[in-house]
């Protein structure tokens, strides 16, 4: 009898750890599956030395924690994992003969012990899909049951190649947030590197300077070495704990769920973000729910599944509420409508699809829409940050400047009238 180390997920979805004794892995895999688990991980532990009282101490087997822990998958391989799969399958590799290739092709350490974990349950008898609920950190809820669909209807190259697009959509979309974020937040740090040196470095010295020379300073002057003094003292650094503080502890409440709620609902309302985030959940719902009624998922599930890919909670809890609605009777673009949460135009379009029976083609419409509205939205932003963060940067060198050379053009005036 071997013993074996454990970790998976009980029906609650709490992570459960800990040791079992079976003939086999494969049996300690029925067992932990018999008690309603959906396994994560299985290791055998080695007998080691024994120790007080005559029981033998469990050692882990071959791999250090460490380097276990450094090669387990993790949310990125979401992505190259169905795409390689799908090259395969696409050749005429049945999943498993696919996923057995890869198992022993793949180099890069992370998809390779993806790859054959998932191939270990396969050799077990579990269908793909199954084999990759074990993974719930990389494939979430989505995923697996489009490709429990994809199986179910024969279809799952095809499944495959829309995953793959959605995928390869929202990776686009992260990247032009990024991509828009870059410079704005570049500019904030270099504008902030700019007044530190002033206050810090050349204030002092230009003071130092000043009062050397005598004679009364501007008003500008004045204003300008108050506040570097003020930024210097200890009343400027307990300033800027404060705001450390505040901002850390503003985080920490918006992780709650009413901080969450009462965030994401003020967010709605500011002029450039608010626009932004409706055209976000437009996007995230039109693009999910097509992916998932086109693989054959029911309209129930799709919907469910739907909810919990938008990430406004305001907009969550109002998707929710349609999704009910719908489950009553309702249309969808009826329900969403009464939430007055979602462009007119969008429930417009949607209603259209329902009328004719064309929901995912409009679902789809809808997203290629939305798409390129978040794309203009992220350049106008971006170059009204851009020109704000530079409006005040020169401003603020402007403010130097004139400061600087007032003093300098007042105690020169000073010295004449004292000749």
């Amino acid at each position: 009898m071997a013993r074996f180390a454990y970790s998976a997920r009980d029906r609650a979805g709490q992570s459960v750890s800990n040791e079992l004794d079976a003939p086999s892995r494969k049996d300690a895999l029925r067992l932990l599956t018999a008690r309603g688990l959906q396994v994560a991980t299985v290791t055998e532990l080695q007998a080691g030395p024994v120790g007080k009282g005559g029981k033998a101490t469990a050692k882990r087997a071959p791999k250090s924690a460490a380097r276990l822990a450094a090669q387990a998958p993790r949310r990125s391989e979401r992505l190259p994992f169905p795409e390689s799969l799908h090259d395969l399958t696409s050749s005429g590799l049945s999943a498993g003969e696919a996923v057995r290739l890869l198992s022993t092709r793949i180099k890069e350490p992370r998809l390779r012990t993806l790859c054959a974990g998932v191939w270990e349950r396969i050799s077990e008898g579990a269908p793909l899909s199954r084999a990759l609920g074990n993974y719930p950190e990389v494939f979430d809820n989505g995923t697996v049951n489009l490709i429990q669909a994809g199986e179910a209807t024969g279809s799952l190259n095809d499944t495959l190649a829309r995953l793959i697009a959605h995928l390869v959509e929202q990776r686009e979309l992260r990247s032009q947030l990024m991509s828009a974020l870059a410079y704005p937040v570049f500019m904030v740090f270099v504008s902030g590197g700019v007044i530190l040196f002033f206050l810090t470095f050349l204030l002092p010295r230009l003071q130092t300077l000043l009062s050397s020379l005598g004679g009364k300073m501007p008003t500008s002057t004045k204003l300008l070495i108050g506040a570097s003094n003020f930024a210097l003292s200890i009343w400027g650094i307990m300033a800027v704990v404060a705001v450390v503080i505040g901002i850390t502890s503003f985080l920490a409440w918006r992780q709650t769920p009413a901080g969450r709620a009462q965030t994401d609902a003020w967010l709605l309302k500011l002029p450039l973000i608010g626009p932004f985030i409706v055209a976000q959940t437009v996007l995230s719902f039109s693009q999910t729910l097509s992916v998932l009624l086109e693989n054959g998922i029911t309209a129930s599930e799709a919907l469910r599944m739907t909810e919990k890919q938008i990430a406004n909670e305001v907009h969550r809890e109002a998707f929710k509420t349609a999704t009910g609605r719908v489950l009553e009777g309702e249309s969808l673009s009826v329900a969403m409508m009464r939430t007055g949460c979602f462009p007119d135009l969008v429930l417009d379009r949607l209603a259209i699809g329902e009328n004719t029976g064309n929901v995912v083609p409009s679902l789809k419409q809808i997203a290629q829409a939305y798409q390129k509205i978040i794309t203009s939205q992220l350049n106008v932003f971006t170059k009204i940050v851009a020109g704000v963060v530079l409006g005040g940067v020169f401003t603020f060198v402007g403010f130097i400047a004139f400061a600087i050379v007032s003093a300098v053009f007042q105690v020169s005036a000073s010295f004449k009238l004292g000749g």
